[in-house]
């Protein structure tokens, strides 16, 4: 027993220095999406309010999470980011223990451990809301094939507020237990309802409904960040082809004689979690987080059949995991280093710009400046979105809006404000949807003085008066 405990206490030390060293190789950089939901926990943590204070087009729990954290950059931040991949980890080995036995449960954590540092680095170093979902996909699937009903639907819920993907870990909990779907149903609501009232107590509802609902409507609608058909296949292959050492054993454990309850049960949450990735039609790596739950758990069963039936099949796979372990290094793309040195060196010419009562407004989506430099934001309107109505994720390329007269709206809105400190982000990225192009706000623009530029971004202050 001592020999047991000891083994494992020394696997979990493993498996958490393991993801803490992998996610220190990225603690000099902000990844994209994550800078986003930092920056509005900052202005949380300056005492506004998500959606009537602040312009944030996801659910709220992101930034309140964020927001609980003490919205912490560097070290202690990837230090969380860890912790967060080690709890998940934790939830694999519960899961595929129970299902099986602890020898499961272990391979279960290894494998998710591993495709938490052996894979894209945007999709698993970020805390955005793909991965956040991570942990209540585990434990709401957990909880309803435990046929806890009630406490899956609540962690269905939580995850709501998370990430609207979680609708589809409702289905999946639903297939798992659908006599008990009334409970579960509850159990999804109660959270949903409570900050609901919440939003509407403080004033944030109707913004809400705008930023989260209409926005993301118009975004999911949007053609232009959906790939073609055939480049979507492609795209899938690209992901098996990296994690054949997690499908290959997983697949061997729908191929041998499971209890056919657990074969459909864990085929059915697999194509569900499928869906989810490819709705939009658009396959960001971070996407694909939402299929890794199911495959782990039925990889960790397929691995340990493969040591006692096939150890020639176990070595296969061993080996096909050194094409993702190979390609391994704390890379980004040329543009997101590029974007990421230029905020750096933007952020250290504001601080040194900084005065007390400061307030900060960027055209161009670049939380991180935000987040760097921690200043309040001087209306809800703190970057270019919703004011050129081009989506961050597709503004360096094109600058057709979702919806111009929105976008008209917003810019009259801005043009209310007096940030201090105003920092063109996106002109010297892309010229199209440079400030110059919008006539309505001319006048505002005419406050600010050029302060201090990185060559790529401006920094302006308001202009003295005389």
């Amino acid at each position: 027993m001592m020999h047991t405990r000891r083994a494992a206490v020394l696997f979990w030390f493993g498996v958490g220095t393991f993801l803490a060293a992998a996610r220190l190789c990225h603690r000099d950089f902000l990844w994209p999406d994550e800078d986003y939901h930092l920056a509005a926990a900052i202005q949380i943590l300056h005492g506004k309010a998500l959606y009537r204070d602040v312009w944030y087009d996801k659910p709220p729990l992101s930034a309140m999470v964020y927001a609980l954290l003490g919205a912490p950059t560097g070290w202690s931040l990837r230090f969380v980011d860890a912790l967060f991949a080690l709890g998940c980890c934790g939830l694999a080995y519960r899961f595929a223990a129970q299902l099986w036995s602890r020898r499961e449960g272990f391979i279960a954590a290894g494998l998710l451990a591993f495709f938490l540092v052996f894979d894209t680095p945007s999709a698993v170093i970020p805390l955005e809301p793909d991965t956040l979902l991570l942990a209540p996909n585990f434990a709401a699937v957990y909880l309803a094939w435990g046929r806890r009903p009630f406490w899956s639907g609540l962690v269905c819920g939580v995850g709501f507020l998370l990430n609207t993907k979680a609708v589809f870990v409702l289905a999946a909990c639903a297939v798992f237990g659908m006599a008990g779907w009334p409970l579960l149903l509850l159990g999804f609501l109660l959270p949903n309802i409570a900050v609901l009232g919440w939003l509407q107590w403080t004033g944030g509802l109707p913004d809400y409904v705008a930023q989260v609902w209409r926005w993301g409507l118009l975004y999911a609608a949007d053609s232009a960040g959906r790939v073609a058909v055939g480049r979507g296949i492609q795209l899938m292959l690209n992901w098996a082809w990296l994690h054949a050492a997690l499908l290959i054993p997983a697949a061997a454990c729908f191929w041998w004689r499971e209890p056919s309850a657990v074969r459909w049960r864990l085929g059915l949450w697999t194509a569900i979690s499928l869906v989810a990735v490819g709705v939009g039609w658009r396959f960001y790596p971070h996407y694909f987080m939402q299929i890794l739950p199911p495959l782990a758990i039925a990889g960790s069963r397929g691995i340990s059949q493969m040591f006692v039936r096939a150890r020639p099949a176990l070595l296969v796979a061993m080996l096909v995991a050194l094409v993702p372990a190979l390609r391994f290094q704390p890379f980004r793309t040329a543009q997101e280093a590029d974007m990421g040195r230029d905020s750096k060196n933007a952020a250290r010419l504001i601080k040194g710009l900084q005065r007390p009562g400061d307030t900060i407004f960027i055209w161009g989506s670049r939380p991180d400046i935000v987040a760097l430099t921690r200043l309040p934001i001087a209306s809800p309107l703190w970057d270019s979105q919703p004011l050129t109505g081009v989506p961050a994720d597709r503004h360096i390329a094109t600058s057709r809006p979702l919806h111009e007269e929105w976008s008209r709206e917003n810019r009259q809105e801005l043009a209310r404000s007096r940030p201090t400190i105003m920092v063109d982000g996106l002109s010297g990225f892309n010229l199209a949807l440079g400030l110059q192009n919008y006539p309505d706000l001319a006048a505002w623009f005419q406050r600010y003085c050029p302060a201090a530029s990185t060559g790529r971004t401006v920094i302006y202050r308001l202009c003295e008066r005389r």
